[in-house]
């Protein structure tokens, strides 16, 4: 699957490493993302609320079905993530730009997991919308 299709076919986004700090990057993507409309999921260690939208402590807290994880984390952290991915049959982990675990990605491929890497969603959303 492409990331057009991923993306448009997406409604919901487990956002791991979701910063409460307005200049970092993960909190201007997430609010961008609320804004297109899509429905968020802060994964946090601390605070409750971020973007007014309820902070989890782990994606095996949330009870929704999730189409995309975007990750905001070390690039080492992508293989337990990615596990995580597998048993909630979450079909797509984002990997930030900058992030990348060639691993992971070879893992992903082997389970059918949708796998992008070094890539910012934001960005690549745009590049879809033709903003």
């Amino acid at each position: 699957m492409d990331i057009k299709q991923i993306l448009n076919s997406a409604k919901n986004i487990a956002i791991v490493g979701l910063s409460p700090d307005e200049s970092k990057a993960s909190n201007m993507i997430g609010k961008y993302l609320l804004e297109q409309k899509f429905n968020i999921f802060p994964i946090y260690p601390k605070f409750d609320t971020i973007l007014n939208q309820k902070v989890y402590r782990d994606l095996d807290d949330i009870n929704t079905k999730i189409d995309i994880v975007v990750m905001f984390r070390k690039g080492v952290y992508a293989k337990n993530l990615l596990q995580k991915c597998i048993q909630h049959n979450i079909k797509t982990l984002w990997l930030q730009l900058g992030i990348t675990n060639y691993e992971a990605s070879q893992i992903a491929k082997e389970k059918g997991i949708n796998f992008i890497q070094d890539k910012c969603i934001m960005i690549e959303h745009k590049l879809i919308k033709g903003q």
